[in-house]
């Protein structure tokens, strides 16, 4: 293997019922052939032992710590154990897992913020098991968020921009019911939303002058207040006072219009109103190969843009693209700028 960064990547476990331990498997295996960045896995290694023998993949695992991880990961794929909390059967998910799922991401979090790791990458977890087990976060955005300024004592605005080989898209609302969105939106949302987007995609893309594409909320983006007052009395007024402070936006624009070929070329993000506004396009123009990117935190974060898939997990069709993807591009990201905002 070529010569690597002395930090890893911190991988968490994902719900272990899922389809986490398949594809980081699958992706451990493929080191060399993808010229992967080295890992260190955060989670059970009696799961990854077990998932392992059940898709008949020989795969070494060794106990390590961000100090070993990358001399290892040739050799063997690197763990910092992290009980799961039970024997663990995949595609059969349990509350009593939550804990360790848990554990996983504040620990990946906290290694990356104190620097021993380079990035936090995570695998899928099931939001229904973690919130009958008290969890109080809409998803890992909102998680890592908190994490973050409990760590810092700065307030943190998570944003998630699912980067694809096609298209890159920020929804503004996330994790709430369709039904809450018009409520939630507000001008000043939208503009926080797009100064945390457009400074990161200059410095952790290297995008000199993002040109952002501002969707409407209604068809016809409101077609002139017919169709809904959103367009014109909250996102216009948005995108007015960000090119006021020399921000490419522009809109809001007709969604069903933003997302053919011609138009993606015109713009470097499409800032969405809702999460199924932002992440339909993305993931069918870029499935098995999109990435989830939190921006907005003082650490890099990577995640596949897909869900646990217990229904298939154990069962040797599991994809890794996505997984890695989102390893290459996190450690493409903290290469530039250091794991820093």
């Amino acid at each position: 293997m070529p010569s690597r960064p002395s930090i890893p990547l911190a991988l968490t476990q994902g719900d272990p019922a899922g389809i986490g331990p398949d594809i980081t498997l699958a992706a451990w295996l493929r080191r060399s052939e993808l010229d992967l960045p080295p890992f260190l896995f955060l989670g059970d290694a009696g799961v990854l032992g077990t998932r392992a023998s059940q898709l008949g993949l020989n795969v070494p695992l060794k106990e390590a710590d961000p100090a070993t991880a990358c001399d290892i990961f040739r050799d063997a794929l690197p763990i910092l154990p992290i009980e799961a909390g039970m024997s663990v059967v995949a595609g059969e998910p349990h509350v009593a897992t939550a804990k360790g799922t848990i554990a996983a991401i504040e620990m990946a979090a906290s290694l990356s913020m104190s620097g021993k790791t380079s990035a936090v990458v995570t695998n899928p977890i099931a939001k229904s098991v973690l919130y009958d087990a008290g969890f109080s976060f809409p998803g890992h955005t909102e998680f890592l968020a908190d994490l973050a300024t409990r760590a810092t004592g700065r307030p943190v605005m998570p944003v998630m921009l699912l980067a694809g080989p096609k298209l890159r898209a920020v929804p503004v609302t996330i994790h709430i019911p369709l039904k809450d969105v018009p409520q939630a939106l507000t001008t000043d949302l939208i503009i926080e939303t797009c100064r945390i987007t457009d400074h990161d995609l200059r410095t952790r893309f290297g995008i000199s002058k993002p040109r952002l594409a501002v969707a409407g909320l209604n068809p016809h983006a409101g077609e002139n207040g017919a169709l809904g007052k959103e367009d014109d009395e909250i996102i216009r007024p948005a995108i007015d006072a960000l090119r006021s402070e020399g921000i490419d936006a522009f809109g809001p624009l007709p969604a069903d219009t933003m997302f053919h070929d011609e138009a993606r070329r015109r713009y470097d993000v499409a800032i969405c109103m809702y999460h199924d506004q932002a992440l339909i396009p993305a993931k069918a123009l870029g499935f098995d190969d999109s990435v989830n990117v939190t921006l907005g935190l003082p650490f890099v974060r990577t995640s596949p843009d897909h869900g646990t898939a217990f229904g298939i997990a154990g069962k040797g069709v599991a994809k890794e693209g996505s997984l890695v993807a989102a390893l290459k591009l996190a450690s493409e990201i903290s290469s530039k700028t250091g794991n820093n905002p």
